[in-house]
């Protein structure tokens, strides 16, 4: 544990928090990707079932706790108790295209070809494209609302953190992986334009807008 990793932690838990507390507060999921939730609910639910299987420590056993029930939650509220303000005309994106490949690349590429450590992989792989139909279904749109791009900021500002945490433990404990970089690369890069507009507009009171 490194202070990179800890805030990225705790950028990852806000992000997470400011999602829930807006739908409940709002009473509408309005604007949010149900398509990203539900890829994000599968991301932790395959790499977090070495619940089952191994401990490591209470503060890791209860934020994997803590993510898998909060990405059901979410998934929960989007779909069930809020559905009739989820925006599904506009939450059109193919994820299907995102599964599929992700699926493949992780029976190629991962550390050992064992259930456990492919679904790991699945799960590192699908994290860095996750957010893809939430970015799509902003361009089409037009606006974001500036709770959502709160969300968003925290939830890039914990990958963004969990690169230099992953340069810090190279540096300070020989330890490197190169599947979680490569995938925390791709996942940073995403949310480069979206970082630029954050910067310029929401921060200055502005709405944010992605091209469409």
């Amino acid at each position: 544990m490194n202070i990179f990793r800890l805030t990225g932690d705790l950028s990852h838990l806000a992000a997470i928090i400011i999602l829930l507390l807006k739908i409940w507060k709002t009473r509408s999921c309005a604007g949010i990707s149900g398509k990203s939730q539900l890829l994000f609910a599968l991301v932790f639910t395959t790499r977090y079932l070495d619940l089952f299987t191994s401990f490591i420590s209470l503060y890791n056993t209860s934020m994997k706790v803590i993510y898998v029930a909060c990405s059901y939650a979410t998934v929960y509220l989007i779909y069930m108790k809020f559905k009739a303000t989820y925006d599904g005309n506009h939450d059109t994106f193919r994820v299907e295209f995102l599964v599929v490949p992700v699926g493949g690349l992780s029976f190629l590429v991962n550390h050992d070809f064992s259930p456990l450590e492919i679904l790991w992989t699945f799960s590192i792989y699908l994290e860095s494209v996750a957010i893809l139909p939430q970015l799509f279904m902003i361009s089409k749109t037009g606006e974001a609302e500036t709770i959502t791009t709160h969300y968003l900021f925290f939830l890039g500002l914990y990958r963004a953190l969990y690169l230099i945490n992953w340069i810090w433990r190279y540096y300070f404990e020989g330890f490197f992986d190169l599947i979680a970089v490569v995938a925390g690369v791709v996942q940073t890069i995403l949310y480069c334009d979206f970082f630029y507009l954050y910067v310029t507009k929401v921060l200055k009171g502005k709405k944010l807008s992605l091209p469409a």
